[in-house]
């Protein structure tokens, strides 16, 4: 009789302490199925940069910030008064990589000949950067807290830099393009812009110096105090293709009677120009 009872005092105090645990048991959130599938489909395939606002986001543009020491806004004419060196950067030039000289070497020839050599804006490819800042077309800027908007005449090659203090995209994710990755920000009375991420197929600067994925990019940008003429000096690397760092300065005049229309290329159609002539043009 006493073991019956001890048995039976036994079980009581298990079936006690299963219901005095069950309110805790059930208190435990357990995953809901649904619920975790919405938040694994909620993750951005943009990683880190899907929690920075766009440039015209309210949000961002309304965020408190410095006055900037001067607005770009307005359209600009690269001076012309140096002659050809107006629009290209050099020279001189850096201690070239013998790929990077045999191609300069090819191009000198062609000239020679009366031949385009891998005229590659002649066939409508983007000019790039740093390129497309000294075409004989003029530029509207446009300045916003957050960017500045770049619209050329020339081919209407646009062109951003970011000045709401993002950082690069991570390289792992970011889509390269001609004109680059551009991130500004003010140093005093100058902007200070970084680039990089370019595109480097069919991408060159003056007479077919090449760049490559490591091509990296500072332009330091001021004002003149008059807001007549901006001026930008360019340090420029690319270890793949040159020794050190390439220099560079240039000049843009204020223009006040200009619009940046519509333009459109087609490639090989300008029959008169020699670089767009399939038989002179060595692709």
């Amino acid at each position: 009789m006493t073991r019956t009872k001890s048995l039976l005092a036994w079980g009581a105090a298990l079936a006690a302490f299963c219901l005095a645990a069950a309110p805790a048991a059930a208190a435990v959130k357990r995953p809901h199925a649904p619920a975790a599938k919405a938040a694994a489909d909620s993750i951005d395939p943009r990683g880190p940069q899907a929690a920075q606002l766009g440039a015209l986001a309210p949000a961002n543009l309304n965020k408190k910030r410095p006055k900037p020491p001067f607005n770009l806004t307005g359209t600009w004419f690269v001076d012309l008064s140096r002659g050809p060196s107006s629009w290209m950067f050099g020279p001189p030039y850096p201690k070239l990589q013998a790929a990077a000289q045999a191609e300069v070497d090819a191009a000198a020839a062609a000239a020679k000949q009366g031949r385009a050599y891998k005229d590659y804006i002649g066939e409508c490819y983007p000019a790039g950067m740093p390129v497309i800042m000294t075409r004989v077309w003029p530029i509207a800027m446009i300045q916003a807290p957050t960017a500045i908007y770049m619209v050329s005449g020339f081919e209407n090659a646009f062109r951003v830099i970011y000045i709401d203090g993002r950082q690069h995209t991570d390289p792992d994710v970011v889509v390269r393009s001609y004109n680059g990755e551009s991130i500004g920000h003010w140093e005093g009375k100058t902007l200070v812009v970084d680039t990089k991420y370019f595109e480097t197929s069919h991408h060159t600067i003056d007479s077919g110096i090449p760049i490559s994925n490591d091509f990296h990019m500072v332009e330091r940008i001021t004002l003149s105090p008059d807001g007549k003429q901006l001026r930008i000096h360019y340090q420029m690397w690319d270890p793949q293709n040159w020794d050190g760092e390439w220099d560079s300065d240039k000049a843009w005049n204020r223009t006040d009677d200009q619009d940046i229309t519509e333009v459109e290329c087609t490639p090989d159609l300008d029959k008169h120009l020699p670089s767009t002539q399939s038989t002179l043009n060595i692709r």
